[in-house]
């Protein structure tokens, strides 16, 4: 079958896969005890780049079906199986990583058809859980292990996870992972890391009145791109203090150390560091922050299984940290306004950033950024947002812009 056959193949699968899902999601109410219950996750997109340095601004309208079924528990056993499908509307105005369309900006969301989710998980008892296959995992912040779900296709690994809640406000997780299914998808040249040997450990323990405390180690070693093969070791803090009549003091605090290890052609140690104050007032939250991330000119600290995209700046012109490494100083404001059209708040997201190598010298670029989130109705939310990369020293100036509708049933 050649290439053009094969995708409307796979495009007519998609949207059959679709009105089925559908089709079950507005003929069936699944009852509490019914002993598998289906859902529904239908999501469009229109995302438009102009970025200077290349010849094309891109323009992707895609849409993504994400359905499964979930499993009541039996004798501690339950289990999710997922599947995903993502189409293009339209002309493929943009490089997915796999189309060959190199003279347009990179949108990684490739078209196709296949399984997001398999789990089979166990808990014995509430205070142990267990679970194998393929897996969408999030730690904290996901600044360092993420499922990336701002891209129309998941991050998950094909993985073993443990956990246990030994006794109250402590949490214990470890995770070994053999395979990387990117968001770039399965037919994509860098969509698939396979034959890793990662190994997630993390310790959390909430402290009152301080906050949470985590002390986390992750062992990557990834032969399918060694420059991110690390071991990295670290500890956080986020927590908040009560000031008086609606206002409380927010703050975050993290420390990491990352060395080169298995195929990394780099020995050298890179730090991280994150300090981030902030005040919150009724439904306004401010905050300040300095992130950095450690670089000697010849290599930096990397973060290979972050949802990257939350940090640093929405045009992604830092998912990988220069050599010189990065020092990203900025402001973030959120205003939860309404309830407006639901009982469930807008959600209004604004960012700056100044970009600067971690050392010091010329700064790389600014960045300015700004999300609006609006339920519509219980299961319709609709997205605007728009981030502007202006380059001084690093990459090019980048412009994007998003609308989306998802639906979740």
């Amino acid at each position: 079958m050649n290439s053009i056959s094969s995708q409307r193949c796979r495009r007519r699968i998609t949207w059959g896969l679709a009105f089925a899902a559908l089709g079950l999601a507005g003929s069936g109410r699944a009852e509490a005890a019914d002993p598998i219950t289906p859902y529904a996750n239908i999501r469009y997109r229109i995302e438009a780049i102009d970025q200077q340095g290349l010849p094309e601004d891109a323009l992707a309208s895609t849409l993504r079906l994400r359905a499964g079924v979930r499993t009541q528990s039996w004798h501690g056993l339950s289990a999710v199986l997922e599947g995903e499908g993502i189409v293009p509307l339209g002309a493929e105005r943009y490089n997915d990583t796999a189309n060959g369309r190199t003279n347009f900006p990179i949108v990684p969301d490739g078209s196709g058809l296949w399984l997001n989710q398999a789990i089979i998980r166990f808990q014995p008892v509430k205070e142990l859980d267990a679970a194998v296959g393929r897996q969408a995992i999030n730690f904290d912040n996901q600044r360092w292990i993420g499922s990336v779900d701002w891209r129309q296709n998941d991050q998950t690994l094909d993985a073993a996870r443990l956990g246990a809640t030994p006794v109250k406000n402590l949490r214990v997780d470890y995770v070994y992972a053999w395979r990387v299914n990117r968001v770039f998808g399965p037919d994509s040249p860098i969509g698939t890391w396979r034959n890793n040997d990662i190994h997630l450990a993390r310790v959390a323990a909430t402290l009152k009145p301080l906050g949470t405390v985590t002390a986390y180690g992750w062992w990557l070693d990834i032969p399918d791109a060694p420059a991110a093969s690390s071991r990295t070791l670290g500890a956080r803090l986020v927590g908040e203090q009560a000031l008086g009549q609606g206002v409380k003091l927010v703050y975050a605090a993290e420390f990491a150390q990352q060395r080169g290890i298995a195929a990394n052609p780099a020995r050298t140690d890179h730090t991280y560091l994150l300090i981030e104050p902030g005040i919150a007032i009724g439904k306004v939250t401010l905050r300040g922050g300095f992130e950095e991330l450690g670089g000697d000119g010849r290599s930096a600290l990397q973060t290979p299984l972050a949802t990257a995209h939350l940090f640093n700046g929405w045009t992604d012109r830092f998912l990988t940290t220069p050599p010189a490494g990065l020092r990203d100083v900025y402001a973030d404001l959120r205003w939860q306004m309404g309830p407006l059209l639901t009982k469930a708040p807008a959600v209004l997201w604004l960012r700056v950033h100044d970009y600067r190598p971690s050392g010091g010298g010329p700064r790389y670029g600014r960045e300015v950024s700004g999300w609006f989130t609006l339920p519509i109705d219980k299961h319709l939310t609709g997205i605007i947002k728009a981030s502007h990369y202006q380059a001084d020293s690093f990459a090019t100036d980048t412009t994007k812009f998003w609308v989306s509708l998802d639906a979740r049933f």
